[in-house]
């Protein structure tokens, strides 16, 4: 008796760590008091077109000089996982950069690639020591599932600089969401809105020193040794109104099963008291967010979701699904509502430390990351068995 009591009370703890944990209704607010504001377009791209190679979205993924790591060597033990691949030795363990975003070409275009070519995005930032390196972005060719291959590129925004020459910089970001969308990748820019990167505009610039950024005496450029860039293009600067409190820009995703496209945003608190996650309308025709009368885009949909330390949020077909961090000791879990019901928590459903999710529609698989070093993965799980 004392046995079968045993096992009875271990299957109970199993059921209470993986089945969701329902919660009261989230609360709905007046999304409209969130807005963002579109800049121009940089004019010094067109001057750094002149100055530097262009190089074509292939050609960075046929110069991947880093594989990953598949296989028993990489074991994220996501529920429900489908798909997953780890970052090399050297950026698994590295405490200088940061993985915090992700997307694929499956948010760049329905069909699921750009340029003919399928690969993921994953962005970090940097956290090492000296100058502020900014932000880089992994390229991922993911046309072999079983053999992925990634090369880092770096973040810059163009300006002209003092002796009036078109110059770049890193971009100080902290990265947290990032998403494609046509010619466009988008990152999260956190109390600013969103800085917008153009695919077009691919630049090979010189290597060999790792402290040097932008323009060069001899008239050379570099990125902190690497050996390509992408150029910020546009901002969208955030703002509230009717006292409405700012929007923390934790991360971001693109749902592409709404009407129109749209923009999911999610806010990070530790404590998770009146934490909010707000969508934005989002233009197939130009490729930015879609612009009201008054010349701002404004939110459509807008919840209280009270959720602590969230890091990733995307929706599909009307459910929401929210990734939560847990420190870096104990697994994350992945959180589910509607507009009706929810938030449900499956605790444990992540590994630790997990950061953005994207949902990769043609394949069904949604995305996510971790980000503590040695333990980094990155993972696709099946959503509709949640």
């Amino acid at each position: 008796m004392r046995k079968a009591l045993s096992v009875l009370a271990a299957l109970l703890v199993t059921f209470a760590l993986t089945a969701p944990a329902a919660h009261a209704a989230p609360t709905r607010i007046d999304a409209n008091d969130f807005r963002l504001r579109a800049s121009g377009y940089n004019p010094v791209i067109s001057r750094l077109d002149g100055a530097l190679r262009n190089v074509s979205f292939s050609a960075v993924l046929d110069s991947a000089n880093r594989a990953g790591v598949t296989g028993s060597g990489c074991r994220p033990g996501a529920a429900n996982q489908v798909a997953s691949f780890c970052w090399n030795s050297g950026d698994n363990g590295t405490g200088a950069w940061y993985p915090q975003g992700i997307s694929s070409t499956a948010d760049a275009y329905g069909s699921g690639t750009y340029e003919g070519r399928t690969a993921l995005f994953a962005s970090w930032y940097y956290k090492g020591s000296g100058n502020n390196k900014g932000v880089r972005v992994s390229f991922v060719d993911y046309a072999n599932p079983g053999a992925p291959r990634y090369r880092h590129v770096l973040l810059v925004e163009p300006y002209t600089n003092s002796a009036g020459q078109p110059d770049f910089r890193a971009v100080g970001v902290h990265a947290g969401g990032i998403f494609a969308y046509g010619h466009y990748l988008y990152v999260a820019d956190t109390w600013g809105g969103f800085r917008a990167f153009d695919l077009r505009h691919l630049w090979q610039v010189s290597t060999g020193d790792k402290g040097r950024i932008g323009r060069q005496a001899d008239g050379s450029y570099h990125a902190h040794n690497y050996l390509f860039v992408l150029p910020q293009a546009r901002t969208f600067t955030a703002s509230t109104t009717d006292g409405t409190a700012r929007l923390r820009h934790s991360a971001a995703s693109l749902d592409r099963t709404s009407t129109p496209d749209s923009v999911v945003v999610p806010e990070y608190s530790s404590g998770g008291s009146g934490t909010r996650v707000v969508r934005f309308p989002i233009d197939y025709t130009d490729r930015m967010f879609k612009e009201s009368a008054d010349g701002y885009t404004h939110g459509t949909e807008g919840y209280r979701v009270d959720i602590r330390s969230m890091q990733g949020a995307t929706a599909i077909d009307g459910e929401f699904f929210v990734s939560a961090s847990a420190g870096s000791g104990s697994r994350g879990s992945l959180y589910t509502f509607t507009s009706g019901s929810g938030p449900s928590k499956h605790s444990g459903a992540q590994p630790i430390g997990p950061e953005d999710l994207s949902y990769r529609g043609p394949n069904n698989q949604l995305w996510g990351l971790t980000e503590y070093p040695g333990k980094r993965f990155v993972y696709a799980v099946d959503p509709r068995r949640f």
